[in-house]
């Protein structure tokens, strides 16, 4: 195994009920709160009034309508609410989008210049405040990294920035706030925690054999309750193992001892920054046609591991194998629902050699990745994927 440092300081109150530690938790912070936050359906669900309830003695500011690939714009308007109102403590509740949003107000709050240089250079994120999450999508696994994804409507870009400061003190984790999530966001939480794993998963160093079987065991829950979630959305075993296996899925112990460049998301970031995406169905559609493209002779003793212990597979021929592998992965993902074609998502041709040489600039795709890929290489994936 590669040499690796693991320090993860995110306080994980996992199960029905934990959300009655909120106040005591937040109190050690300050009597300032942000609330960051999406749509309605925390409203719906009942959840946002009984945060109000229990942060009664506390100030709150909030910060809702945060969209799915969250934008640069909410961000500047969440630092200059926590400047205006020395916020001490950020709450996001929902999922990776405002987990996201939430982790770039909090490293902006203590930066004079505009959020978006951080994005471009993390080296200026110097100092954050302190952020607690409310969970209630299971997806990206920004409850317990710290990692968090903004998008530019302006420049097209959708970029990454990463800082131990940006670690979640506390994640509540909840699995019955899943209980009312709609099928679509439930197919395509799973396609994106699935999607982390393969990234992982697929690289080129080979040593790391418990690493491996960690990822081979996330995504065969991910396979065996997804489908069971869609059909009984109140099923607490399956929303429970969903929720873990995406705080699994990117909490950095799948990668220990491995390392390297991801592949699908550089792309799909390409396809949520031009076309605004659901990033799981994205990843739905790439993955498959990223693992047929990357089929090789230097590859393929690792794609037939995957299909025999991920899928149960016994083909003895690895090719075979293989193939047989790949194809179970995308049938599983039509099945639960998710598109197969870039056109399912309304996207078109016309951009792909933009997209392909954006994916390429702001990535390690090309240089270390599981297999590197150029330009050109981007392209044949997308068309294969367009039709």
């Amino acid at each position: 195994m590669n040499n690796f440092t693991y320090c993860v300081p995110t306080q994980i109150r996992f199960g029905k009920g934990q959300i009655a530690c909120l106040a005591e938790e937040l109190s050690k912070y300050g009597q300032n709160v942000l609330m960051v936050y999406g749509g309605g359906s925390i409203r719906r669900s009942g959840l946002y009034d009984q945060i109000h309830h229990l942060l009664k003695d506390f100030r709150v500011c909030e910060l809702g309508g945060i969209t799915p690939n969250p934008k640069i714009t909410a961000v500047r308007e969440g630092v200059a609410i926590c400047r205006a109102h020395k916020i001490d403590v950020i709450l996001a509740v929902g999922g990776g989008s405002c987990i996201d949003a939430a982790k770039n107000i909090a490293c902006g709050a203590f930066y004079e210049g505009d959020p978006w240089d951080l994005v471009t250079d993390g080296s200026r994120i110097t100092k954050a405040l302190p952020i607690a999450v409310v969970l209630t999508v299971s997806a990206t696994g920004s409850e317990m990294n710290n990692n968090a994804i903004i998008s530019n409507e302006e420049t097209h870009e959708k970029l990454g920035i990463v800082s131990d400061t940006l670690y979640p003190a506390l994640s509540i984790c909840d699995p019955t706030y899943l209980y009312t999530l709609p099928g679509r966001q439930t197919a395509a939480g799973t396609a994106d925690i699935m999607s982390h794993v393969i990234e992982q998963y697929f690289q080129s160093y080979d040593g790391a054999y418990i690493t491996d079987r960690l990822c081979e065991s996330v995504l065969r829950t991910c396979i065996h309750y997804c489908p069971i979630a869609l059909e009984h959305p109140d099923d607490y075993e399956a929303r429970s193992n969903l929720m873990w296996a995406s705080t699994l899925g990117l909490n950095h112990i799948l990668t220990l001892g491995k390392g390297g460049a991801w592949s699908c998301h550089p792309m799909e970031h390409e396809l949520s920054a031009y076309y605004d995406v659901t990033h799981g169905e994205g990843l739905a559609v790439l993955t498959p046609a990223w693992m047929s493209y990357v089929l090789g002779e230097q590859t393929v003793s690792r794609f037939a591991m995957y299909a025999r212990n991920v899928w149960d597979i016994y083909e003895k021929d690895k090719y075979r194998a293989a193939y047989m592998g790949i194809k179970r992965t995308r049938e599983f993902f039509n099945a639960c629902g998710l598109p197969d074609t870039l056109l399912r998502l309304g996207i078109g041709r016309e951009r792909f050699e933009e997209m392909a040489a954006e994916a390429v600039r702001t990535s390690g795709i090309a240089t270390r990745s599981y297999v590197h890929l150029q330009k050109e290489d981007i392209v044949k994936i997308f068309d294969s994927c367009a039709v």
